[in-house]
Protein backbone atom coordinates (compact mmCIF):
# COMPACT_ATOMS: atom_id res chain seq x y z
CA UNK A 1 0.00 0.00 0.00
CA UNK A 2 2.78 2.38 0.99
CA UNK A 3 4.68 1.51 -2.18
CA UNK A 4 1.62 2.28 -4.32
CA UNK A 5 1.08 5.59 -2.54
CA UNK A 6 4.74 6.51 -3.03
CA UNK A 7 4.52 5.74 -6.75
CA UNK A 8 1.39 7.89 -7.03
CA UNK A 9 3.11 10.84 -5.33
CA UNK A 10 6.16 10.52 -7.57
CA UNK A 11 3.90 10.34 -10.63
CA UNK A 12 2.07 13.51 -9.60
CA UNK A 13 5.37 15.29 -8.99
CA UNK A 14 6.58 14.37 -12.45
CA UNK A 15 3.29 15.44 -13.99
CA UNK A 16 3.16 18.79 -12.21
CA UNK A 17 5.72 20.65 -14.35
CA UNK A 18 4.03 19.37 -17.50
CA UNK A 19 0.57 20.52 -16.47
CA UNK A 20 1.94 23.86 -15.32
CA UNK A 21 3.73 24.31 -18.64
CA UNK A 22 0.47 23.66 -20.48
CA UNK A 23 -1.45 26.32 -18.51
CA UNK A 24 -1.41 28.55 -21.59
CA UNK A 25 -1.75 27.77 -25.28
CA UNK A 26 0.08 30.80 -26.71
CA UNK A 27 2.05 33.81 -25.60
CA UNK A 28 1.95 37.15 -27.40
CA UNK A 29 5.34 38.24 -28.68
CA UNK A 30 4.24 41.04 -31.03
CA UNK A 31 1.04 42.97 -31.68
CA UNK A 32 0.26 45.64 -34.24
CA UNK A 33 -3.07 47.47 -34.22
CA UNK A 34 -6.09 47.49 -31.90
CA UNK A 35 -6.29 43.77 -31.19
CA UNK A 36 -8.24 42.26 -28.29
CA UNK A 37 -8.34 39.09 -26.17
CA UNK A 38 -11.54 37.70 -24.68
CA UNK A 39 -10.98 35.89 -21.39
CA UNK A 40 -13.32 34.99 -18.55
CA UNK A 41 -13.16 38.67 -17.53
CA UNK A 42 -14.30 39.88 -20.97
CA UNK A 43 -12.55 41.70 -23.82
CA UNK A 44 -9.27 43.52 -23.18
CA UNK A 45 -6.45 44.93 -25.35
CA UNK A 46 -3.69 42.57 -26.45
CA UNK A 47 -0.42 43.21 -24.64
CA UNK A 48 3.02 41.83 -25.39
CA UNK A 49 3.77 38.94 -23.04
CA UNK A 50 0.09 38.08 -22.48
CA UNK A 51 -0.93 34.42 -22.33
CA UNK A 52 -3.82 32.95 -24.30
CA UNK A 53 -5.67 29.93 -22.90
CA UNK A 54 -7.67 27.41 -24.90
CA UNK A 55 -10.99 28.93 -23.86
CA UNK A 56 -9.99 32.45 -24.90
CA UNK A 57 -10.71 34.28 -28.15
CA UNK A 58 -8.50 36.62 -30.17
CA UNK A 59 -9.87 39.51 -32.24
CA UNK A 60 -7.49 40.84 -34.90
CA UNK A 61 -8.44 44.25 -36.28
CA UNK A 62 -8.09 45.56 -39.84
CA UNK A 63 -4.50 46.10 -41.06
CA UNK A 64 -3.23 44.50 -37.88
CA UNK A 65 -1.32 41.39 -36.84
CA UNK A 66 -0.46 39.35 -33.76
CA UNK A 67 2.72 37.31 -33.39
CA UNK A 68 2.10 34.28 -31.18
CA UNK A 69 4.30 31.52 -29.81
CA UNK A 70 2.69 28.19 -28.95
CA UNK A 71 3.62 26.45 -25.69
CA UNK A 72 5.59 23.99 -27.82
CA UNK A 73 7.69 26.91 -29.09
CA UNK A 74 6.13 26.96 -32.57
CA UNK A 75 5.53 30.49 -33.94
CA UNK A 76 2.23 31.59 -35.48
CA UNK A 77 1.61 35.01 -36.98
CA UNK A 78 -2.07 35.94 -37.36
CA UNK A 79 -2.77 38.68 -39.91
CA UNK A 80 -6.32 38.20 -41.23
CA UNK A 81 -8.85 40.49 -39.54
CA UNK A 82 -11.43 38.34 -37.72
CA UNK A 83 -12.21 36.77 -34.36
CA UNK A 84 -10.45 33.48 -33.64
CA UNK A 85 -11.00 30.83 -31.01
CA UNK A 86 -7.66 30.00 -29.45
CA UNK A 87 -8.43 26.29 -29.64
CA UNK A 88 -8.75 26.68 -33.44
CA UNK A 89 -5.44 28.53 -33.62
CA UNK A 90 -3.80 25.71 -31.73
CA UNK A 91 -5.02 23.29 -34.41
CA UNK A 92 -2.87 25.22 -36.91
CA UNK A 93 0.28 24.38 -34.97
CA UNK A 94 1.83 20.99 -35.62
CA UNK A 95 5.06 19.18 -34.90
CA UNK A 96 7.16 18.50 -31.85
CA UNK A 97 8.54 20.90 -29.29
CA UNK A 98 10.61 23.71 -30.79
CA UNK A 99 13.98 25.23 -29.88
CA UNK A 100 12.29 28.64 -30.13
CA UNK A 101 10.92 28.45 -26.58
CA UNK A 102 14.21 29.46 -25.00
CA UNK A 103 14.44 32.50 -27.26
CA UNK A 104 10.83 33.41 -26.53
CA UNK A 105 11.57 33.25 -22.80
CA UNK A 106 14.70 35.35 -23.30
CA UNK A 107 12.92 38.03 -25.35
CA UNK A 108 9.96 38.34 -22.99
CA UNK A 109 12.01 38.27 -19.78
CA UNK A 110 14.50 40.82 -21.15
CA UNK A 111 11.64 43.20 -22.00
CA UNK A 112 9.52 42.64 -18.89
CA UNK A 113 8.60 45.49 -16.56
CA UNK A 114 10.83 43.94 -13.89
CA UNK A 115 13.82 43.82 -16.26
CA UNK A 116 13.30 47.47 -17.22
CA UNK A 117 13.04 48.46 -13.55
CA UNK A 118 16.29 46.64 -12.75
CA UNK A 119 18.00 48.25 -15.71
CA UNK A 120 16.91 51.72 -14.65
CA UNK A 121 18.35 51.21 -11.16
CA UNK A 122 21.62 49.66 -12.38
CA UNK A 123 24.86 51.61 -12.52
CA UNK A 124 27.03 52.10 -15.58
CA UNK A 125 24.52 53.89 -17.80
CA UNK A 126 25.59 55.54 -21.05
CA UNK A 127 26.23 59.29 -20.88
CA UNK A 128 26.49 61.63 -23.86
CA UNK A 129 28.33 64.77 -22.86
CA UNK A 130 30.04 66.77 -25.60
CA UNK A 131 27.94 68.84 -28.00
CA UNK A 132 28.73 68.06 -31.62
CA UNK A 133 30.54 64.81 -30.79
CA UNK A 134 29.79 61.64 -32.77
CA UNK A 135 28.57 58.61 -30.82
CA UNK A 136 28.42 55.30 -32.72
CA UNK A 137 25.55 53.02 -31.71
CA UNK A 138 27.69 49.90 -31.49
CA UNK A 139 28.74 47.77 -28.51
CA UNK A 140 32.08 48.20 -26.78
CA UNK A 141 35.05 46.46 -28.34
CA UNK A 142 34.78 43.50 -25.95
CA UNK A 143 31.30 42.78 -27.39
CA UNK A 144 32.05 43.64 -30.99
CA UNK A 145 32.13 40.13 -32.46
CA UNK A 146 30.18 39.49 -35.66
CA UNK A 147 28.93 36.27 -37.25
CA UNK A 148 27.08 37.48 -40.35
CA UNK A 149 28.02 39.84 -43.15
CA UNK A 150 25.63 42.73 -42.51
CA UNK A 151 27.32 45.46 -40.51
CA UNK A 152 24.83 48.21 -39.63
CA UNK A 153 26.46 51.35 -38.26
CA UNK A 154 24.23 54.04 -36.74
CA UNK A 155 25.37 57.10 -34.84
CA UNK A 156 24.08 60.06 -32.87
CA UNK A 157 25.42 63.59 -33.21
CA UNK A 158 24.40 67.23 -33.31
CA UNK A 159 26.96 67.83 -36.07
CA UNK A 160 25.48 68.22 -39.52
CA UNK A 161 26.29 65.93 -42.43
CA UNK A 162 27.32 64.77 -44.88
CA UNK A 163 29.30 62.14 -43.02
CA UNK A 164 32.31 60.16 -44.15
CA UNK A 165 32.57 56.59 -42.92
CA UNK A 166 35.90 54.81 -43.18
CA UNK A 167 36.58 51.20 -42.25
CA UNK A 168 40.21 50.41 -41.50
CA UNK A 169 42.21 47.28 -40.81
CA UNK A 170 44.33 46.78 -37.68
CA UNK A 171 47.24 48.59 -39.35
CA UNK A 172 45.05 51.71 -39.65
CA UNK A 173 44.90 51.26 -43.41
CA UNK A 174 41.58 52.29 -45.03
CA UNK A 175 39.72 49.38 -46.66
CA UNK A 176 36.37 50.99 -47.37
CA UNK A 177 35.02 54.54 -47.61
CA UNK A 178 31.56 55.94 -48.20
CA UNK A 179 29.60 59.15 -47.64
CA UNK A 180 26.01 59.66 -46.55
CA UNK A 181 23.69 62.45 -45.46
CA UNK A 182 22.00 60.07 -43.04
CA UNK A 183 23.22 58.88 -39.65
CA UNK A 184 23.31 55.26 -40.72
CA UNK A 185 25.14 53.05 -43.18
CA UNK A 186 25.04 49.32 -43.93
CA UNK A 187 28.23 47.62 -45.05
CA UNK A 188 28.36 44.22 -46.76
CA UNK A 189 31.31 42.40 -45.21
CA UNK A 190 31.03 39.67 -47.85
CA UNK A 191 32.70 42.10 -50.26
CA UNK A 192 36.11 40.84 -51.41
CA UNK A 193 37.87 43.89 -49.96
CA UNK A 194 37.17 42.56 -46.45
CA UNK A 195 38.52 39.07 -47.19
CA UNK A 196 41.09 37.93 -44.64
CA UNK A 197 40.40 40.84 -42.28
CA UNK A 198 39.58 39.52 -38.82
CA UNK A 199 39.25 42.90 -37.10
CA UNK A 200 37.94 46.21 -38.42
CA UNK A 201 38.00 49.73 -37.01
CA UNK A 202 35.18 52.16 -37.79
CA UNK A 203 35.76 55.88 -38.20
CA UNK A 204 32.96 58.44 -38.66
CA UNK A 205 33.41 62.16 -39.22
CA UNK A 206 31.28 65.13 -40.25
CA UNK A 207 32.49 66.78 -43.44
CA UNK A 208 30.54 69.90 -42.48
CA UNK A 209 31.99 70.50 -38.99
CA UNK A 210 35.06 68.27 -38.84
CA UNK A 211 33.70 66.43 -35.79
CA UNK A 212 34.92 62.84 -35.57
CA UNK A 213 35.29 59.87 -33.27
CA UNK A 214 38.51 60.07 -31.30
CA UNK A 215 40.95 57.34 -32.33
CA UNK A 216 40.84 55.61 -28.94
CA UNK A 217 37.02 55.54 -29.07
CA UNK A 218 36.65 54.04 -32.54
CA UNK A 219 34.53 50.88 -32.37
CA UNK A 220 36.09 47.59 -33.42
CA UNK A 221 34.26 44.70 -35.06
CA UNK A 222 35.89 41.27 -34.93
CA UNK A 223 35.18 38.07 -36.82
CA UNK A 224 34.43 34.99 -34.71
CA UNK A 225 37.02 32.31 -34.18
CA UNK A 226 36.44 29.22 -36.29
CA UNK A 227 35.37 27.16 -33.25
CA UNK A 228 32.81 29.73 -32.11
CA UNK A 229 31.61 30.29 -35.65
CA UNK A 230 30.87 26.57 -36.06
CA UNK A 231 28.93 26.55 -32.79
CA UNK A 232 26.83 29.54 -33.88
CA UNK A 233 26.23 27.96 -37.30
CA UNK A 234 24.70 24.92 -35.59
CA UNK A 235 22.35 27.04 -33.49
CA UNK A 236 21.49 29.23 -36.48
CA UNK A 237 20.58 26.17 -38.57
CA UNK A 238 18.28 24.87 -35.82
CA UNK A 239 16.59 28.25 -35.54
CA UNK A 240 16.06 28.84 -39.25
CA UNK A 241 14.43 25.41 -39.64
CA UNK A 242 11.61 26.68 -37.43
CA UNK A 243 10.90 30.11 -38.88
CA UNK A 244 11.26 32.47 -41.82
CA UNK A 245 13.91 35.06 -41.00
CA UNK A 246 12.75 37.15 -43.97
CA UNK A 247 9.76 38.29 -41.91
CA UNK A 248 9.79 40.86 -39.12
CA UNK A 249 8.53 38.23 -36.66
CA UNK A 250 11.28 35.81 -37.67
CA UNK A 251 13.92 38.53 -37.45
CA UNK A 252 12.85 39.21 -33.86
CA UNK A 253 13.70 35.63 -32.90
CA UNK A 254 16.98 35.95 -34.76
CA UNK A 255 17.83 39.09 -32.79
CA UNK A 256 17.10 37.20 -29.56
CA UNK A 257 19.31 34.32 -30.69
CA UNK A 258 22.20 36.66 -31.45
CA UNK A 259 21.87 38.62 -28.23
CA UNK A 260 21.73 35.47 -26.12
CA UNK A 261 24.98 34.38 -27.78
CA UNK A 262 26.65 37.74 -27.16
CA UNK A 263 26.58 38.77 -30.83
CA UNK A 264 25.24 42.29 -30.37
CA UNK A 265 26.42 43.56 -33.77
CA UNK A 266 24.42 40.81 -35.49
CA UNK A 267 21.43 41.51 -33.24
CA UNK A 268 21.46 45.14 -34.39
CA UNK A 269 21.29 44.00 -38.03
CA UNK A 270 18.40 41.63 -37.21
CA UNK A 271 16.40 44.36 -35.45
CA UNK A 272 17.03 46.79 -38.31
CA UNK A 273 15.81 44.12 -40.75
CA UNK A 274 12.64 43.55 -38.68
CA UNK A 275 11.86 47.27 -38.64
CA UNK A 276 12.51 47.60 -42.38
CA UNK A 277 10.05 44.75 -43.05
CA UNK A 278 7.36 46.15 -40.71
CA UNK A 279 7.98 49.92 -40.50
CA UNK A 280 4.47 50.68 -39.22
CA UNK A 281 4.57 48.13 -36.39
CA UNK A 282 5.79 49.81 -33.17
CA UNK A 283 6.50 46.48 -31.46
CA UNK A 284 9.83 45.93 -33.19
CA UNK A 285 11.00 49.51 -32.60
CA UNK A 286 10.19 49.12 -28.89
CA UNK A 287 12.09 45.83 -28.63
CA UNK A 288 15.05 47.37 -30.47
CA UNK A 289 15.18 50.46 -28.27
CA UNK A 290 15.08 48.38 -25.10
CA UNK A 291 17.87 46.19 -26.51
CA UNK A 292 20.04 49.28 -27.09
CA UNK A 293 19.34 50.57 -23.57
CA UNK A 294 20.02 47.35 -21.67
CA UNK A 295 23.26 46.72 -23.56
CA UNK A 296 24.41 50.30 -22.88
CA UNK A 297 24.68 51.11 -26.56
CA UNK A 298 22.28 54.06 -26.46
CA UNK A 299 21.54 56.55 -23.69
CA UNK A 300 18.12 56.11 -22.08
CA UNK A 301 16.55 59.56 -21.49
CA UNK A 302 14.34 58.16 -18.70
CA UNK A 303 17.35 56.76 -16.82
CA UNK A 304 19.13 60.10 -17.21
CA UNK A 305 16.20 61.92 -15.55
CA UNK A 306 16.38 59.62 -12.52
CA UNK A 307 20.01 60.54 -11.82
Amino acid sequence: MKKGRFQLIVGLMLLAPFTYGQDYAFRVLASKGSNEIKTAEGWQPVKTGASLKLGDELKVSENASVGLVHNSGKPLEVKVAKTYKVIDLQAQVSGNSSVLNKYTDFILSSNSAEAKKNRMSATGAVHRGLAGAIYPLLPGNQSGEIFGNQLVVNWETDSKGPYQITILNMFDEPIYKTETADKTVTVNLADAKFSGEDALLIDIRSKATGAKIENESRPMVKRLSQAKSEKIKTGYAELTKELDTNTAFGSLFLAGFYEQNGLLVDAIAAYEHAIALAPDDPTYKEYYLEFLYRNKIKEDPAAKKQQ
